[in-house]
Order: structure tokens, then C-alpha cells, then sequence
């Protein structure tokens, strides 16, 4: 079966057209094409052929671009799943909470060590809200407001939502975020945690159960019945632990500047390109981007 290798890159100052296409006679590449000029700041070809894993590697130490090989039948898929936090939007919303209310250090830290996968998802979730009990819901509508949607992000969703793929924000966040976020993108539905009020307060804790690892496979298994797809035909997308069991399971799961548990386990990884480059991944040219019309 022939494999595709996916050149591609965001980082500017480089000649990245020449480079491509030198890799790609160096590698005995094939039918080589350009899939983005740079023209918005995105370069990506792709070539026919495959890269052993030690040439990847060495590809992949040496410039900072991304390099994955992916098996070219079927590689433009029917649903796309993807993560909120640090994927979708820059930042980690439980961690930008904190900071407005003043605790930001220590939820970061429980944070980082739960998307690490040294902590279990729930009780990191559970002790970090405990925290923030008493704070005012007030803050909430700031951190809608101050949140960041990461490059590419539309352009992802819109490009595969007019090509037919169903479009989901499955997140372990909280749905006061992924409402807003996934109307703005274009989303078909969202999923995450709820949180709970007291009034007019964070009652620090959320509506169990809870959506974590296992929830996010589950509800990929589910979308896929649903639509009367297999998981081979789903694209996701996330960072952390708690990503982990949907990228393994889906038919194309992306590492997007995935923490190091990710990118130990997962092969497909987006470290120096914009969310874009999973439309380059299944072949998408930029000159058929398209986002969402609000």
C-alpha cells in the first residue's frame, strides 16, 4: 500500500520549497508536489514513498519542520474530533481561571502533571476546582474573552465541514468555553465537563461523571456509529494524556505540539505547523481552505 510523505512547516525565515525538494529527491521520492507556498506563513508538499522510522527521526532533529508518512488510500476523512485546551484554543482554560482568580501557579503545576499522565485526570480535575471554590462566576465571561483560538484552527474546521466531515469539540475543559468556541469555528456539536455554580460562585467541582481519556474514545466509538463510519475514517487531534486513547484508536491521530508521553506513543505529530497541517496531512491544497461563515 503507498504511503504519502507530508512535508510542512510555520516557521518562517526558510527556504522551504528548495528544502522540500531536495529531501525529496535525496529520499527517491516520488510525484512530488507543493501544497502550500507560504503565502500565509504555511509551507507543505507532499511525495509519494516512505522514510524509515531512523530517517524520519534524523529529519524531524535536524529542521523545524514537520515530517510524517501516512498511508495514502483514505486519507481524507469523514470526521474530525479535537481537543480544546492547548489544541484548539492556546491555552489550558482551567489554568487561565486560576490565574484570573490569583492561584495560577499551583493549579499549573497539577495541570501540567496530570497532562504529563503522572497524575490521575479526575483527582488532578477534582483538587484543582476545589481550589477556585468561592471565586466569582464573573470570571468565567472574562476568560471567554481573553482566550486565544490557535492559527488554523478555522481553516481545519471549515475545510472539512465543506468536504463533508463531521465536525466535533470533544474537550476536558468545560462547556462555558467549548459553546462559545465551537460556534465560533463551526463545530457540529461540542462535549466537555460542566461546571458546577453556588449562586452566583464556583462551587469547585464539576458535574460527574467526568470527561476524560476514556470518555473522549467512548464518545469517538459513539460519533462514528452515528454517522455509520468506522474509527478508520476519523481524524484526531490533541496534546495531552488524556488524548492518548483517541489518537491511538482513530484512523488518522495527530500529536499536535503534544506533551512527551504523546510523542513517545504517537507517530503522526504537528510540532512546527499550525492546525492546518492536518488538512495537509489528508492532501488538502490551501488554495481550497475554506472557514466558517458565521
Amino acid at each position: 500500500m503507498q504511503d504519502i510523505c507530508v512535508f510542512s512547516s510555520s516557521v518562517p525565515d526558510h527556504d522551504w520549497h528548495h528544502l522540500f525538494t531536495e529531501i525529496a529527491k535525496s529520499y527517491q521520492l516520488e510525484a512530488f508536489q507543493v501544497l502550500s507556498t507560504g503565502s500565509n506563513g504555511r509551507w507543505a508538499a507532499e511525495a509519494r514513498g516512505t522514510l524509515s522510522s531512523k530517517d524520519l527521526a534524523h529529519l524531524r532533529a535536524q529542521y523545524p519542520m514537520d515530517v510524517n508518512c501516512i498511508v495514502a488510500e483514505g486519507r481524507q476523512k469523514q470526521l474530525l474530533i479535537a481537543d480544546m485546551d492547548s489544541t484548539i484554543i492556546r491555552q489550558e482554560s482551567l489554568d487561565h481561571l486560576a490565574y484570573i482568580a490569583g492561584k495560577g501557579d499551583e493549579i499549573a503545576a497539577i495541570t501540567a502533571a496530570a497532562m504529563a499522565g503522572d497524575l490521575d485526570f479526575e483527582q488532578a480535575l477534582d483538587k484543582r476546582l476545589s481550589m477556585l471554590a468561592g471565586e466569582s462566576a464573573q470570571l468565567l465571561e472574562q476568560v471567554i474573552a481573553e482566550t486565544t483560538i490557535t492559527d488554523g484552527a478555522a481553516e481545519l474546521v471549515g475545510t472539512m465541514r465543506a468536504n463533508g466531515a463531521k465536525c466535533y469539540l470533544v474537550s476536558g475543559g468545560f462547556t462555558f468555553l467549548t459553546g462559545p468556541i465551537s460556534k465560533t469555528l463551526g463545530f457540529h456539536g461540542h462535549f466537555a465537563n460542566k461546571l458546577l455554580l453556588d449562586g452566583d460562585q464556583l462551587a469547585g467541582s464539576v458535574e460527574k461523571p467526568i470527561l476524560d481519556r476514556d470518555a473522549k474514545l467512548v464518545r469517538l466509538n459513539a460519533l462514528t456509529s452515528e454517522f455509520g463510519l468506522t474509527v478508520d475514517e476519523a481524524a484526531t487531534i490533541g496534546d495531552g494524556a488524556n488524548d492518548l486513547a483517541m489518537l491511538k484508536a482513530a484512523g488518522l491521530g495527530v500529536a499536535f505540539e503534544g506533551k512527551a508521553l504523546l510523542r513517545e506513543q504517537i507517530n503522526i505529530q504537528l510540532n512546527h505547523t499550525d492546525l492546518t497541517g492536518l488538512l495537509f496531512l489528508q492532501g488538502y491544497h490551501e488554495e481550497s481552505f475554506t472557514c466558517h461563515a458565521i
